[in-house]
């Protein structure tokens, strides 16, 4: 019985992840050492972007092996309809997903395909880094920043309701348990990557009691955590400082609704959605992914740009503790967009999709 207990815990010592999530046991290694993500194409551009970034992976020799499964909602026996079985499938066994661009037509029956993601895989803190990209310039230099946003509940969490006709009414929700749990995520964070200063936004002042709550978890997980600095900021302060001198911020953690606004806002000041990537974290597992638009008018046409996809992908890939091949594949990206000349479109080129995704790779063929 003592050798087995020393087996089980052994084997739970392997199974932890970066961010201390567990991950159960399953294919998320195969025999030699390679590790399966489920990867969602998505729509739109989507399954052109995937591709560039498996075909990037793939020269930077990364030991990622990939999962495709398609999320459009299917209608259940209840006339509502639901994500696909195989989505399901797929994240119980690699726990960590890669996914493009979603549309979710208006009208159809079915919510947003990423809020859908996010509540049915619990992943309670989306992750944007925010940095300037040298060679795309735009208003702003040296931005270095990252947006923590609760990504659970608040004005999100669906509560609304009709009193009488012409009035409804929408509830914003804060709990202990979710405020408390990004606010740690948000320190850890700061402390892992080596940031100084955590910026908890909120409008306690006029919310007391829902920001109220919010802000008090803030400020009791930062009595544990002195080696980092505290700050607290009102939202409409923070977005006005923000437009002004954006390196004055570092890390900052904001309940759902302002933190969907901020990010946004941020990912503004380094040249758009198309250049920032995102990740979506849980507590025993994560959902990286592009937050731009579906672009159907470019679909096809090999005309997209794959840096968010790609940088997002770059973000997994230091989640799951392969940060060599995160920086070789962040570092050739990068450096293809500072020397300017084979760019995308909307980076100011003229060069094709597959034509970037070739720069880069011949770049990491060169850095072997």
């Amino acid at each position: 019985m003592d050798k087995m207990a020393s087996n089980v815990k052994r084997l739970l010592c392997q199974v932890y992840n970066k961010a201390g999530s567990l991950i159960l046991p399953g294919r998320q290694y195969s025999s030699d050492g390679r590790r399966l993500v489920t990867l969602i194409p998505g729509d739109g551009i989507g399954p052109e972007i995937s591709a560039a970034v498996q075909k990037i992976f793939a020269a930077s020799g990364a030991p990622i092996d990939w999962e495709e499964v398609d999320v459009t909602p299917v209608k259940g026996a209840d006339g509502n309809f639901h994500l696909p079985k195989k989505v399901f499938d797929s994240m119980a066994v690699t726990k960590v997903g890669l996914k493009g661009p979603l549309a979710t037509p208006v009208g159809k029956g079915h919510r947003s395909l990423n809020l859908a993601l996010r509540k049915a895989f619990n992943l309670y803190a989306n992750v944007r880094p925010c940095r300037s990209i040298e060679g795309f310039k735009t208003p702003y230099e040296d931005v270095d920043l990252v947006t923590i946003r609760e990504n659970t509940e608040g004005e999100y969490s669906g509560i609304e309701h009709t009193i009488v006709d012409g009035v409804v009414q929408s509830i914003k929700l804060i709990t202990e348990q979710a405020s408390m749990r990004v606010a740690e995520y948000a320190f850890k964070y700061a402390r892992d990557n080596n940031r100084s200063t955590v910026t908890a936004v909120h409008k306690a002042n006029i919310m007391r009691m829902s920001d109220g709550l919010f802000l008090k978890c803030c400020r009791h997980v930062a009595e544990n955590n002195k080696d980092i600095k505290f700050r607290e900021m009102y939202l409409d302060t923070v977005c006005l400082n923000m437009v002004q001198d954006p390196t004055q911020f570092d890390v900052l953690v904001m309940p759902n609704l302002y933190g969907d606004i901020l990010s946004d806002l941020c990912a503004g000041l380094i040249g758009g959605l198309g250049v920032t990537p995102s990740g979506n974290i849980g507590e025993t597992g994560a959902i990286f992914e592009s937050v731009h638009g579906t672009a159907p008018d470019i679909a096809g046409k090999d005309l997209a740009n794959p840096t968010a996809l790609l940088l997002s992908a770059v973000m997994m890939l230091r989640y799951m503790e392969m940060g060599t091949y995160a920086s070789r594949i962040e570092t050739a990206a990068l450096s293809v967009i500072r020397d300017g000349k084979t760019l995308t479109g909307d980076l100011g080129g003229k060069s094709k999709c597959s034509q970037f995704t070739e720069e880069i790779c011949r770049r990491l063929k060169e850095s072997e």
